[in-house]
């Protein structure tokens, strides 16, 4: 007899639901996939939406199994955080594909992501690099231990990529977002970095006001 739960052990956030805000697709003029951090949810990213306030931007949340996409911290050896984590890159993968059949490639296509949602993002434009529309990083870096190969095929093609975090921040590593910076910028990104002294883990003004001048530039068909 077929064991029923099996798929779901391989694939945990298979068939999780996906929050919606903004513009109806019909009529946006690009999107944003939104990665919510560990013991979040997906209303959590979407109410960004009315800060951000982009009314022709359509905004979509996925919810991960259980708050949390991958168990373990993200410098953690990768195969300690599987099978969690290739699940979770198959749920942006899998965004990315509908948006494609929809009408928005990748360079229509914002990452935006927050603490564990931001190296989720982040790692999954490095593994599948080409042009995005954005790639923001709120409080987060590449997945992996210390020491981890970086040596990612392809090219971001001078997608725009944000990264902000505190320097004191307790879960993510100042020297993990300035690798972070530099391997993005080795693989074609015009990354903005910007450190704040003394900062919590937390989201903060500056950052929501580089963000929504990011979206009115695509939107508005700005992006270089």
């Amino acid at each position: 007899m077929e064991d029923s739960a099996a798929p779901q052990r391989e694939d945990p956030h298979r068939a999780q639901r996906v929050a919606e805000r903004g513009a109806p697709l019909a009529r946006a003029k690009a999107a944003m996939i939104m990665l919510h951090g560990r013991g979040a949810g997906a209303e959590d990213m979407v109410a960004l939406a009315d800060v951000l306030a982009q009314p022709d931007l359509a905004y979509l949340a996925p919810q991960a199994a259980g708050h949390t996409w991958y168990p373990y911290p993200f410098t953690a050896p990768i195969e300690r955080n599987e099978p969690w984590l290739s699940s979770a890159l198959g749920v942006i993968d899998g965004l990315l594909s509908s948006l494609g059949e929809a009408g928005f490639p990748p360079e229509r296509v914002v990452l935006l992501g927050f603490s564990q949602g931001a190296c989720l993002g982040l790692e999954y434009a490095a593994r599948h690099a080409h042009r995005y529309g954005g790639v923001v990083g709120l409080s987060g870096g590449l997945i992996g231990p210390d020491g981890t190969p970086r040596d990612y095929p392809g090219s971001l093609a001078g997608t725009p990529v944000f990264l902000g975090c505190s320097d004191i921040d307790p879960h993510i590593p100042l020297a993990r977002v300035r690798e972070t910076t530099a391997v993005l910028r080795r693989l074609g990104a015009a990354v903005d970095e910007r450190i704040y002294t003394g900062m919590g883990h937390l989201i903060n003004e500056d950052e929501i006001r580089f963000v929504r001048g990011l979206l009115a530039a695509l939107v508005h068909g700005r992006v270089t």
